[in-house]
């Protein structure tokens, strides 16, 4: 497929069940009109976390690489697979933290893309390295490799993703931001070239709240007492994600488009 560009898959948050299925019928149709395929896998097992035999279901299916998130140490059974298996957790954990916050992958000959993952701090509970900081950092490293960089940024609130699209913006070709669940409709190329999107959405039960049972987030609310979120078992699947189109010779953005597909029982 490689010509001048390079065609980016970004599957939304994974959830459950439902996500895997999903995803396994959408790239069993749409597979081969991409050259790499990225996945946030953080909610992937039950919810929390991802399983060793889930991460291998899902590579099988044609996903080459894994971000995460603050639920990536739920199953801790897959922290020694994590490098093997190319599941990134935020680059802006502390030192020492297990697992890799950026990887290189090889899409063809001289043609390689690097892949970070990073987090942000305004709502997302334990307090972490600076993302920015971190990020600065690493892009120098990586640009002696590569200048073709792709970044998750998983974060709660619009306004970090947002300024951090800008601070990124023609330092990576394209940042998606992950976590909240629900694909904005702001996809768009910056203003020096980097392709940027606030929330790329979810991969699990359309009729649902960010994947849990919809009457288990009502009843939270209506009477504020804590509750044991369950995931949503039954009904359509969406499948959230971004198409991105980068340009090899600038590492720029030239397209890219925040869609879903919808699949019924």
């Amino acid at each position: 497929m490689l010509n001048s560009s390079l065609q980016v898959l970004f599957l939304g948050d994974i959830v459950s069940k439902l996500g895997r299925q999903g995803i396994k019928r959408f790239l069993q149709d749409h597979r081969d009109q991409y050259d790499i395929v990225i996945a946030n896998c953080e909610n992937t097992s039950g919810g929390k976390g991802i399983t060793k035999n889930h991460a291998l279901e899902l590579k099988e299916a044609g996903i080459d690489i894994f971000t995460s998130g603050n639920h990536i140490w739920r199953k801790k059974d897959i922290i020694p697979y994590m490098d093997e298996l190319s599941i990134l957790r935020p680059l802006n954990y502390p030192p020492k933290t297990p697992g890799f916050g950026c990887k290189i992958i090889p899409v063809e000959d001289n043609v390689s893309i690097a892949v970070i993952n990073l987090m942000g701090r305004i709502f997302m509970g334990n307090p972490i390295d600076c993302p920015f900081r971190s990020i600065e950092e690493e892009i120098q490293r990586v640009r002696e490799i590569t200048p073709l960089i792709f970044v998750d940024f998983h974060a709660e609130t619009t306004s970090e993703k947002k300024a951090m699209g800008f601070f990124l913006d023609g330092k990576v070709s394209c940042m998606v931001g992950t976590h909240t669940h629900i694909q904005t409709h702001d996809a768009q190329i910056l203003p020096q070239g980097t392709g940027y999107i606030t929330d790329a959405g979810m991969c699990g039960a359309y009729h649902s709240v960010i994947g849990v049972q919809s009457d288990i987030i009502i009843q939270t609310y209506l009477t504020q007492r804590p509750t044991m979120f369950e995931i949503e078992t039954k009904g359509p699947t969406i499948i959230s994600y971004v198409h991105v189109d980068i340009d090899i010779e600038s590492a720029k953005t030239t397209y890219i488009r925040g869609d879903y597909a919808l699949y019924e029982d």
